[in-house]
């Protein structure tokens, strides 16, 4: 029996992993083998790894496709040392490439507006624009909004207080479409709210609402409202970021708003604002425009 398949039953019967997480182990060390070529895997040294993940990353895998299959091997070449007498694992110290980050979604400014200025009509539609319009005017995270208590708001001065990662919380000021949907919706969760209900969104239940329940009308009214991204809470969150940013210029401001601990996470946005100050360029600038 080899090493790989001793490797892969040690995982199996012994570590008591999961078929589907075994089949992944052998699908990486598979490919180990492959690059590897004639090579013993005794032999193996740094440079080989970093040799093969540059063939990888010339293959076109992503950064994150080439960790996951480096973590498979450093697992490997692990066992090996401790069970079979290895030198060294040649994985320790490589690194894969790390991948572009992906810029966040957002609406464009009419799509957002379109999205939130739906006609409430019931308690459960009431209860959804004040919930969809505080995601926007405010840039709260999801789960920001699920423990929002009747206690955090002051719409008389128009902020609300928020606690956001690590127990921290933040003052944010709430816009005055959002402040007149949250007064709808208080003057009718008022009667139908259970005695001593703290959470501002309750379901029908009366209990505090899900996050989960939150995706979910979201994605409905996003259908309804004509809307075929893939609408999130999250992506609302993006959209106050980009639209503010826009309209301002206020890196700052913005990361005090969204809660960001470090500039660089907020920096983000500025990607979001160039790409659509390009967009007026090339629309508006004559040395821009693209000859017939």
């Amino acid at each position: 029996m080899n090493h790989v398949q001793r490797y892969l039953e040690h995982l199996q019967f012994e570590r008591g992993l999961s078929p589907l997480t075994v089949q992944q182990y052998r699908r990486d060390l598979d490919l180990l083998c492959e690059l590897k070529d004639d090579l013993e895997l005794a032999a193996l040294q740094s440079s080989h790894i970093r040799r093969f993940i540059a063939t990888l990353h010339g293959r076109g895998l992503s950064g994150k496709s080439i960790a996951r299959h480096l973590s498979g091997w450093r697992g490997f070449f692990d066992y090996l040392v401790k069970y079979q007498g290895a030198a060294a694992n040649p994985c320790h110290g490589v690194r894969a490439p790390k991948s572009p980050r992906p810029l966040p979604k957002a609406l464009a400014i009419d799509q957002a507006v379109q999205l939130v200025d739906m006609q409430a009509e019931d308690m459960l539609s009431i209860r959804d624009k004040a919930m969809l319009e505080l995601f926007y005017s405010s840039g709260l995270r999801l789960s920001e909004v699920t423990r929002l208590n009747i206690g955090d708001m002051n719409l008389r001065e128009g902020t609300i207080e928020v606690l956001g990662k690590g127990n921290k919380t933040r003052i944010v000021p709430i816009g005055s479409q959002a402040i007149q949907a949250m007064q709808d919706w208080l003057a009718v969760r008022q009667p139908a709210a259970p005695e001593h209900a703290q959470a501002v969104f309750l379901n029908r239940n009366g209990q505090r609402i899900s996050g989960r329940a939150i995706q979910y009308r979201l994605k409905q009214w996003a259908l309804k409202r004509g809307i075929n991204s893939n609408v999130h809470p999250h992506m609302l969150r993006h959209s106050f970021a980009s639209h503010v940013l826009q309209s301002s210029g206020d890196l700052r401001a913005v990361q005090e708003m969204l809660g960001h601990a470090n500039i660089s996470t907020t920096q983000v946005y500025t990607h979001l604002d160039f790409q659509h100050l390009a967009k007026v360029y090339d629309a508006a600038h004559p040395r821009a425009r693209k000859k017939d």
